[in-house]
């Protein structure tokens, strides 16, 4: 199949869209650049002369690797809608609609099943043969490492197979054209140059080792002259300065045994932040007790924290220790604690003050050491004000008062968090994710996160239930009902002009004003898929993507439609 029928059949020039208000080019999930090839080339120039020519080549390879990758995956995603080979043919297709080469096919022999491919390419109008004649004249046998690199890249992960592919015919050398030739990466056994781009030889192992000791010789922390090793920051994740604020403070009151309360909306993380103080302190080998104060019924609160005599009321069948006894020795997180009811207020305060806790129904004095850590969403002043919480006790709890900042307002820590949550859900889910796509980051970037922590957690299991084991989450994977970023700009056409994205597009109809008028649902799918033909002028694949659905799925339900009308039409005769 020709180049310009695979950018046709699986319309990949609708995937490139340029949003010069954002100042970004994406194709599909992944960000992109447009750059100059002579500034490409400086750069590559700068490689080999820092470098050497060796090392610079196995980087280009290597670089360029992880972009035949990520197209692959692309590709992938469209591999019910045609032929195997019709779609492994995205690959030459997309890589000259980056600009990079012309690339066709000449001699191929793949075996899908075993993921086996051998095969010979001819390519034209290499960027890369072209900069490198123009900085080193025409006296090297190969110059085309990124092209070499993408290529093994993406047939190594279509066919999920290793295959490396090697320049054996360059343009720079003279010739018309370039030849590369692919083969499972076996059965190049010994060759010096495939050895020099897939493996490191011993000197940059050792150097990677230097570097990797210099890089934590440079993380240590120097005060005053003393060296001290940074604080681990454990389960608590990020690096924002917000984030590093509180955790600052949290650090600081660890060893002490001083009262604590964590201010922060609903779902930043307040017990997690509880849990890393108690597991810092002096008491991390005692019990942490953590009682969320609003979830409990008002009569049961003060059972609940400190304990009951048998039969100090109907359904006591036996005695027990509260919350307070529980937690002797160790520590008491008490979450949401402006939900209190005054009378359980009155016992906290002179717990806290006393040291010393009664069960209810018993009139034995017990003495407990518990470090209190409080939390609140509320606002305990205007509280206070109205008399629904004990001034005393809140300057009690409110000794040493921690921040934590809300999600939308610690910006790259939401990547982070996101990357941590990835590794966490993996394993239960039973898929290998390999993180996030450029778009799906920059629509968790663009989410107000009302949720916070707790919901970005939601957001990143449902991401990995909908993706695909082996790819990375993509941002319809975390928004299915839709994504919280505006217009991704033009498309670009068959044509090679940009065409501005139709703002009524991304209108939301007037459901309720629909449902009130009375209409027939099929009615409305019916309308809204010939609406998606005309609109891509009849190209299916396009007409599909519009719609959310498979070329497949687009075509059964056309095949529908045309019965339902030829029925009509025969019951009409």
């Amino acid at each position: 199949m020709k180049e310009q029928s695979a950018l046709d059949q699986f319309d990949l020039r609708s995937r490139l869209r340029f949003n010069s208000d954002t100042g970004r080019i994406w194709l599909d999930e992944h960000r992109m650049v447009l750059m100059h090839t002579r500034a490409v080339g400086a750069l590559r120039k700068e490689l080999f002369d820092q470098v050497g020519e060796q090392k610079a080549q196995a980087m280009l390879w290597r670089a360029a690797f992880e972009g035949g990758k990520l197209d692959a995956e692309m590709a992938l995603k469209m591999i019910d809608d045609a032929e195997n080979y019709d779609v492994f043919q995205i690959g030459p297709s997309i890589h000259g609609l980056e600009g990079m080469v012309q690339s066709e096919i000449v001699q191929n022999d793949i075996d899908w099943e075993k993921g086996v491919f051998r095969g010979r390419v001819h390519f034209r109008n290499s960027w890369e043969a072209e900069s490198h004649t123009q900085l080193f004249g025409e006296d090297y046998k190969r110059a085309c490492w990124t092209i070499t690199g993408y290529a093994s890249g993406y047939v190594s992960r279509f066919l999920q197979s290793y295959v490396i592919f090697k320049e054996t015919q360059c343009a720079c050398n003279g010739h018309e054209y370039c030849v590369m030739e692919g083969l499972p990466a076996d059965e190049w056994g010994d060759d010096p140059v495939v050895a020099s781009l897939t493996g490191l030889a011993d000197t940059d192992s050792d150097r990677f080792e230097l570097e990797q000791e210099l890089c934590g010789l440079r993380k240590t922390v120097f005060n005053g002259g003393v060296k001290r090793a940074p604080i681990s920051t454990g389960n608590l994740v990020g690096e924002s300065q917000g984030f590093m604020r509180a955790f600052d403070l949290l650090a600081k009151a660890a060893p002490s045994p001083i009262t604590v309360m964590l201010l922060g909306e609903t779902g930043v993380g307040k017990e997690v932040f509880a849990r890393w103080l108690h597991e810092h302190s002096p008491r991390k080998d005692k019990p942490f007790i953590a009682v969320n104060c609003g979830a409990i019924p008002v009569e049961l609160i003060e059972s609940e924290l400190f304990g009951v005599r048998k039969g100090a009321y109907t359904g006591a069948d036996q005695s027990r220790p509260g919350r307070f006894e529980r937690a002797d020795g160790g520590t008491l997180f008490l979450d949401e604690v402006g939900d209190l009811p005054p009378a359980a207020q009155v016992k906290l305060l002179r717990a806290i003050q006393t040291g010393e806790v009664e069960r209810l129904g018993d009139d034995q004095v017990r003495k407990v050491d518990v470090r209190i850590v409080s939390a609140t969403n509320s606002n305990l002043k205007t509280a206070m004000q109205k008399g629904e919480f004990r001034q005393d006790l809140y300057y009690r709890l409110s000794t040493y008062p921690v921040e934590i900042p809300p999600l939308r307002e610690r910006g790259n820590d939401i990547t982070i968090l996101a990357e941590a949550m990835i590794g966490k859900f993996s394993g239960p889910y039973g898929k290998e994710v390999t993180g996030l796509t450029d778009r799906a980051i920059r629509a968790l970037k663009a989410h107000d996160w009302p949720g916070n922590v707790r919901e970005l957690e939601n957001t990143i299991e449902r991401g990995i239930l909908l993706a695909e084991s082996g790819n990375a989450i993509e941002a319809d994977h975390l928004f299915p009902s839709g994504l919280p970023v505006g217009s991704e700009g033009a498309r670009l056409q068959s044509d090679g002009m940009l065409k501005k994205q139709n703002p009524l597009a991304s209108t939301t109809p007037d459901w309720k004003s629909m449902i009130e008028d009375g209409f027939v649902l099929e009615t409305l799918e019916n309308q809204m898929v010939e609406t998606a033909v005309a609109m891509s002028s009849g190209n299916i694949s396009e007409a599909a993507r519009l719609l959310g659905l498979t070329r497949r799925q687009l075509d059964y339900k056309l095949k529908n439609m045309e019965r339902e009308k030829a029925e009509i039409t025969q019951e009409g005769s």
